[in-house]
């Protein structure tokens, strides 16, 4: 079995680190730069930077900002916000991103997909998915989770991997920011319908059982959290003790 991955995640607004709920009402978290050290320094096992507002403004990825974090942290990096071609894949690359999230551009235009896991490798190609269950179904959500799509949660991963995904961060966006637990039914939905690694997103609170649940009922690869780390409610080395100690394998 493969260790589970534990991954803070920066949201990043106007170059600060940010943290709503539900995606609205977002307050300050701190600087992301300082804190996505503090996340390596204590044994972060990768680290996900979301230029949350990119898309919408209809610009890139801040690169300068991107770099700066990449010189101080020494575990894989993904960044995602606003990325709409290959070339925009190749400069984050080139600025110190391990892996690139790509998310409204994927659902609008598939083939970008196919294309970048081809010229780039799928290990570096992660396809971000926000869903909100509506009636029963989870739909999948564009342009910061504003967007209903009408795509169906199960349909998106199918063609996700199809195309050459090499992981899928799943965000629920019933769950974020509530800190009341991964939704497990979205996950293990994802999760038994993927051959590619899930990381679940959305939801994480100070309770271990939270992510205990999200790996061992709902399969998740990797748990991704934000408002726990970065308001100091639990940090990285207690949530992999706990968890250790509850028999899930992590790394120290």
């Amino acid at each position: 079995m493969l260790a589970k991955r534990i991954i803070p995640c920066l949201d990043v607004k106007d170059g600060q680190t940010v943290k709503g709920i539900n995606f609205e009402n977002l307050r300050f978290a701190g600087n992301p730069v300082e804190l996505a050290k503090k996340y390596s320094d204590e044994g972060a096992d990768e680290l996900v930077f979301l230029d949350i507002t990119a898309t919408n403004e209809g610009r890139k990825t801040t690169l300068d900002m991107v770099q700066k974090v990449a010189s101080n942290v020494f575990i894989p990096f993904t960044v995602g916000g606003g990325i709409k071609t290959l070339q925009d894949i190749k400069d984050l690359l080139n600025a110190g991103a391990d892996k690139v999230a790509v998310n409204s551009a994927a659902v609008i235009n598939p083939d970008i997909i196919n294309e970048a896991s081809g010229y780039f490798g799928s290990q570096c190609i992660v396809v971000a998915i926000d869903a909100k269950k509506i009636d029963n179904e989870f739909y999948v959500h564009i342009n910061a989770g504003k967007k209903n799509t009408g795509i169906k949660l199960f349909d998106w991963v199918k063609e996700v991997q199809k195309r050459g995904a090499g992981e899928i961060l799943l965000t629920s966006m019933d769950a974020d920011g509530t800190q009341n637990g991964f939704d497990i039914e979205m996950t293990k939905l994802a999760a038994l319908n993927s051959n590619i690694p899930v990381i679940a997103s959305g939801g994480a609170g100070a309770d271990v059982n939270h992510f205990y649940d999200v790996f061992n009922i709902a399969d998740a690869d990797a748990a991704l959290a934000a408002s726990i780390f970065h308001f100091n409610t639990l940090s990285v080395p207690k949530l992999k003790q706990s968890l250790i100690a509850k028999g899930i394998e992590v790394r120290i």
